[in-house]
């Protein structure tokens, strides 16, 4: 297995892993987001606390991604992988300031904090925040449009795919935008229907790209720049 070959399989199975840390997380958020007063409950923490490291993970694996793609990207659009790194990172950082808004509610509850419950809910408001502008706004820019148009360009994989993710991204970001301004609620049919196509390109590079791989061609040609200033 050569490197390009372990960098797609690593790739693959973060994005797969993005999946099976985001969605468990947020359910097991469940009670700390649905219960105005989960702070007055002596229970139900502890499946907050199962979503934090959940979402710790997730924070791991988006910032793996970027990682283990930039030596590849960078051969082809240098500037679209480091912006990818970028994005990454602001999306992580978005995800971790919603992590310790929800642990510190955890906080006021086992501590049996006395009229925390306005405390409370402005942290979770807050986490609501960071989930808008981090999943439901950056991941369109980062995961959609840069990646797409760095793997279109690259030919990593299928061009049609990768047009997929060039579009799918943009209504991510368009669809946080109109929530953010009050046209719907994040948990609505419409911001479902402008979500699922991103879903789709990121379970697409999850899959191809633990399975298949990068494609060969696209990769040796992403080769051949480098070697070719190392001898003149």
């Amino acid at each position: 297995m050569d490197d390009d070959r372990r960098r797609s399989l690593a790739t693959g199975v973060l994005f797969l892993l993005t999946f099976a840390t985001s969605i468990p997380g947020a359910l097991l958020y469940g009670p700390v987001l649905g219960d105005p007063d989960f702070v007055a409950r002596h229970a139900g923490s502890g499946s907050v606390l199962a979503g934090a490291l959940l979402e710790i993970a997730l924070i791991i694996a988006n910032l793996g991604t970027a990682l283990v793609l930039y030596p590849v990207l960078r051969r082809t659009t240098p500037s679209l992988a480091l912006a990818y790194v970028v994005a990454r990172l602001m999306e992580s950082t978005l995800i971790a300031v919603g992590i310790l808004s929800l642990l510190t509610v955890v906080t006021l509850q086992q501590d049996g904090v006395a009229g925390a419950g306005p405390v409370a809910a402005a942290l979770v408001a807050l986490h609501g925040w960071t989930f808008l502008l981090g999943p439901g706004f950056v991941v369109g820019l980062g995961n959609g449009l840069i990646l797409g148009c760095a793997l279109y360009r690259s030919g990593l994989v299928p061009r049609g795919w990768a047009v997929l993710g060039m579009v799918a991204g943009p209504l991510v970001s368009l669809s946080g935008v109109a929530v953010l301004l009050g046209a719907y609620s994040q948990v609505s049919p419409w911001s479902a229907l402008l979500t699922l196509p991103e879903v789709v390109w990121e379970l697409f590079l999850g899959i191809y790209l633990t399975v298949h791989g990068f494609r060969r061609t696209a990769a040796r040609a992403g080769h051949a720049p480098l070697r070719a200033r190392a001898t003149s």
